[in-house]
């Protein structure tokens, strides 16, 4: 049955035989009942079809039919099939009927109401009483029902245009500001509308500026407005306005401008027999340029300079706009020559499109050419090259220009306050504009006062923001605005506070609100108050936003949900570089590094190019990982990318290299870059301090401090660490004394800590001890131990028992404690002592962190442990140690069984120390690496005494470099020697 009806022309002459098939029962089109809640939706959607053609052709007998074939199918037809019934008859011009369906209605709703409203505000065109009804109609509709939307505004503001009743007119607008519908583009709209029909021009300018979004008609009918009551200036300027906003005029506009511009030929302007088709022809570029077709645009500019017909100011302001949205800087040129030639450039309406176009090209030094040639000037002038210097970043420029616009007398407006606003960074100009905007009574305007809290905001000056934001009624960019000011001056839970009332009052956010919220929850570790940002981002369909979606990621990193953090990160559609840096970061802030180095992959796969920040990361997982080759890798690829002149990449591959123990390659780049700021300074420094180098740490700090460079507190741990290791005690006193004298810097934990490990290591435990106890801060628990692990190479049995107490008080699950008492009543052969020690780990649950030592061959890693074969090749792996001893031996080596650190035989002894992992690992190098090159052994406890040594004989043995790092520090063996000096 619906298919076939659908088949019938029904917007088109219906055949007799038809209207009988609908009209072939008698009935009453007003016998309405109460709707059944069963009624069939089948049969709703059938009528409603036929209503639908009734008044798409305003044929009110198939409507008339209609009607009578639901009531003879429906027992109860549906509100929703009334409400189109009345909507039906109001647009067949049948009102009796529309009112008569609608007094029957058992029950209404809203849109019951808004229709029969409809019907009387189109009858009210042609029948005087009924604009009367009308409003009787909305007083009962009042008391009906409680709520109004636009729907019902619609209508009524009609009534009111027709009645020619201004206080109609006006308590309908004070109606509108009561329910909130005061600042709807539709409803605004229609009251500008009616204002200027009645005469009242200053009262629908007031509106008109109000509006946030407004069309070209409402720009047509307020040049019409002022032209009509003969306002010419005011004309003029709103006519400039136009060209500022952005729009495109259409024939209306077209026809308009010119009653502005006149019949004068002023700077060329045309008259005569031309300028009809020249009116034309506007017209035509405009439909173009409102249509994107900007070829055909140019095609027809073309074609009326060959023709030699000439231009008028409309078709300049066209065209300029073009090149605008071309973003072509060389068209704009040429437009812009042609002006000149022609003498448009003179013309305010052309000279303003000029400097909006240069503006909007990023060429403010043009735009401002361009404005110090014009004769005249108005405040659109000198909004538009204000604005332009603002968003360029010139201050400077902007804040001067808003100087002279000043002195010549004009009065700002309030888009001039809000341009200088966004350019001054001052909180003291800020502040002045403030005082300006008061005087000139701007700062009432919505767009001066949020303006305003944003320029506190980014100056963390909240207090003042919080009084402007309080006294007024903002919008989503104040909140957004009072948010990031929140989040920049690290008062996040205000941030949620905030963001959790919008959204009880049923405020929609946006891309940036919901970007600063996940930025908080980040930096507040608050990853229950981001899971529930992130639903509501992708309830509103911002999770596809990548600002938003890298929000997401960056919060979920933060937070260490790494699960989540991949999640998410896959769910972008296209990431950038941005979006590919913060998964890489995350996965070394949350100890995956090698995932980070797989996840660069896949982003030079994809065909994203890394940045500096992601180089610089990159090579900080390099560090992590003592990953010298990937570290390599990761500075041929700054080369290429040419950043490895960036300070920071540079900075950041010079902390590499000094931590994958190549110093002399830290060094070498140290001195290639060129701008050096504090940070490398300081990596180079704690480098050689690392590495032994005390004297060249030494004396890159005093080649430093002749440069003017001021060192911080990180460069003196750099410097006091040189010092430590390298038993320079009385240089440590004097550089911690000179801190606080000659650079203001006290001395916090991390200095004492270096202070005392200078001491311990030189053997002076006790006035280590003396110092720890003297100190005004409170000791670390790394001071103690590092004091414990000195008395256990000095012997000193008696101190190290204090010392050890000390420390289980601060942390009694630190093993290392147990550890090295145990080590220590060893070395002096106190059995008894050690099964003391050794039992009370046990009793407390403490487990012993294993020893182990690794290598990396071939960009695999080799894992090694004391007596370890679990190695494929362990075997050859023992073999090729026992001919390392055996070579060594003849050398002069001697085994220092002191290190075994258990009760057995001499020779039982030497044997536990051959397959320390070190040295298991040092012999895996020997045979898997070509002769002459550099073998680098990771150990993550502390080297031990006889491992220390043998690498010394097999270094010189087999002419290899060894660099060894352990937990404290690098050793790099050479030619028989440790670059240590045997202190460590």
């Amino acid at each position: 049955m619906q298919a076939s009806l659908k088949a019938i022309p029904f917007s088109f002459h219906r055949p007799p035989r038809f209207y009988y098939l609908l009209s072939s029962h008698s009935l009453s089109p007003f016998r309405l009942t109460s709707p059944s809640p069963f009624s069939s939706s089948s049969a709703s959607s059938q009528w409603f079809g036929f209503l639908r053609d009734a008044i798409s052709s305003s044929d009110l007998r198939l409507g008339k039919c209609t009607h009578a074939r639901i009531l003879t199918s429906e027992e109860n037809p549906e509100r929703f099939l009334i409400n189109n019934l009345i909507t039906m008859y109001s647009k067949c011009g049948s009102l009796n009927y529309a009112r008569r369906v609608f007094d029957k209605m058992p029950e209404r709703d809203l849109v019951s109401w808004n229709s029969i409203l409809a019907a009387y505000a189109q009858s009210s065109e042609h029948v005087i009483d009924s604009t009367e009804e009308g409003f009787v109609l909305f007083r009962s509709l009042r008391q009906n029902v409680v709520f109004t939307s636009r729907m019902t505004l619609a209508p009524l503001l009609k009534l009111c245009l027709c009645s020619g009743y201004v206080w109609a007119s006006e308590a309908v607008h004070g109606y509108a500001c009561k329910i909130g519908l005061d600042s709807d583009e539709f409803v605004a709209g229609a009251l500008v509308n009616i204002y200027l029909k009645f005469g009242m021009v200053k009262e629908g300018r007031v509106l008109f500026e109000e509006m946030r979004e407004r069309d070209v008609v409402l720009w047509n009918l307020m040049l019409k407005a002022y032209l009509d009551m003969g306002f010419k200036e005011e004309a003029v300027k709103l006519s400039s306005a136009f060209h500022r906003s952005g729009l495109y005029p259409n024939g209306i506009t077209l026809r308009l401008l010119d009653r502005v511009s006149g019949d004068a030929s002023e700077g060329g302007q045309v008259n005569g027999n031309d300028a009809s088709e020249i009116r034309s022809k506007n017209q035509i570029l405009t439909k173009y340029l409102q249509g994107s077709q900007y070829s055909c645009l140019l095609q027809c500019f073309a074609d009326m300079v060959e023709s030699n017909l000439e231009c008028d100011s409309v078709t300049f302001v066209l065209v300029l706009a073009t090149a605008v949205r071309l973003d072509s800087l060389a068209l704009g040129k040429q437009v812009h020559s042609m002006a000149l030639k022609l003498g448009f450039d003179l013309m305010l309406t052309v000279a303003n499109s000029l400097i909006n176009m240069y503006c909007k090209l990023r060429k403010v030094g043009l735009a401002r050419t361009v404005f110090n040639c014009m004769n005249e000037r108005d405040l659109i002038s000198w909004n538009s090259v204000i604005s332009g210097f603002a968003k360029s970043g010139l201050e400077v420029e902007a804040v001067c220009l808003f100087m002279e616009l000043l002195r010549c007398g004009l009065t700002p407006d309030h888009y001039t306050i809000t341009s200088v606003l966004k350019a001054t960074s001052s909180l003291s100009l800020n502040k002045q504009v403030h005082v300006h905007a008061i005087k000139t009574n701007n700062v009432g305007d919505s767009f001066v006062s949020t303006a305003l809290i944003d320029a506190y905001s980014r100056n963390k000056c909240m207090k003042e923001a919080e009084v402007l934001f309080s006294r007024n009624s903002f919008d989503l960019v104040a909140c957004n605005a009072m948010m990031s000011g929140y989040t920049q001056s690290n008062d996040g839970d205000k941030t949620l506070k905030l963001f959790a009332l919008m959204h009880k009052q049923g405020d929609r956010s946006d891309d940036f609100t919901l970007a600063t919220v996940l930025k908080t929850c980040g930096s507040l570790f608050a990853m229950n108050q981001g899971k529930q940002v992130h639903a509501y981002a992708i309830k509103s369909g911002y999770d596809l936003d990548l600002w938003v979606s890298s929000g997401v990621l960056d919060m979920y990193v933060k937070c260490g949900d790494m699960k989540a953090a991949h999640f998410a990160f896959n769910c972008i559609p296209v990431p950038d570089d941005v979006a590919w840096t913060t998964m890489i970061s995350g996965c070394i802030e949350n100890g995956e590094e090698e995932r980070a180095f797989h996840v660069y992959s896949q982003m030079r796969l994809m065909g994203v190019l890394p940045d500096e920040f992601t180089i610089a990361t990159l090579a900080k997982a390099s560090s992590c990982l003592t990953a010298l080759e990937q570290g390599r890798q990761i500075h041929a690829n700054a080369l290429k990318l040419n950043c490895s002149g960036d300070p920071f990449v540079g900075t950041s591959l010079v902390d590499m290299y000094a931590k994958c123990g190549s110093i002399d390659d830290a060094y070498s780049l140290f001195k290639r870059i060129e701008m050096r700021n504090i940070a490398a300074w300081n990596a180079m420094l704690v480098g050689l301090a690392q590495h032994g180098e005390g004297k060249e740490a030494l004396q890159l700090f005093e080649q430093m401090r002749s440069l003017g460079i001021k060192p911080d507190k990180v460069t003196f741990i750099g410097v006091l660490s040189a010092c430590s290791h390298s038993g320079l005690v009385s240089e440590a006193y004097k550089q911690i004394k000179s801190m606080d004298r000659d650079y203001g810097i006290k001395p916090e934990i991390e200095h004492y800590s270096c202070l005392a490990d200078a001491l311990g290591r030189a053997g002076l435990v006790r006035e280590a001890e003396k110092l720890i106890e003297s100190m005004s801060l409170e000791a670390s628990a790394s001071m103690y131990r590092a004091l414990l692990a000195a008395c256990r190479v000095q012997g000193d049995t008696e101190t190290g028992k204090r010392v050890a107490t000390k420390l289980l008080e601060l942390e009694p699950s630190d093993s290392s404690a147990y550890v090295l008492l145990s080590n220590m009543y060893a070395a002096a052969s106190k059995w008894t002592e050690v099964k003391l020690a050794r039992t009370m780990m046990r009793g407390q649950n403490v487990k012993k962190d294993p020893g182990f030592s690794w290598i990396e061959v071939k960009n695999k890693i080799h894992l090694f442990v004391v007596d370890d074969r679990s190695n494929p090749q362990a075997e050859l792996i023992y073999e090729k140690v026992r001919d390392v001893i055996r070579d060594i031996k003849q050398e002069g080596y001697v085994p220092e069984t002191d290190y075994t650190l258990v009760d057995v035989e001499e020779e039982e002894k030497e044997r536990a120390l051959y397959y320390h992992s070190e040295k298991l690992a040092v012999a895996f190098g020997l045979m898997s690496t070509p002769p002459a090159t550099p073998i680098r052994v990771i150990k993550n406890l502390r080297v031990c005494g006889d491992c220390h040594n043998a690498m010394k004989y097999i270094a010189k043995v087999y002419g290899r470099e060894i660099v060894l790092r352990d937990a404290n520090r690098f050793h790099r063996f050479k030619d028989g020697k440790c670059s240590c000096g045997d202190f460590w």
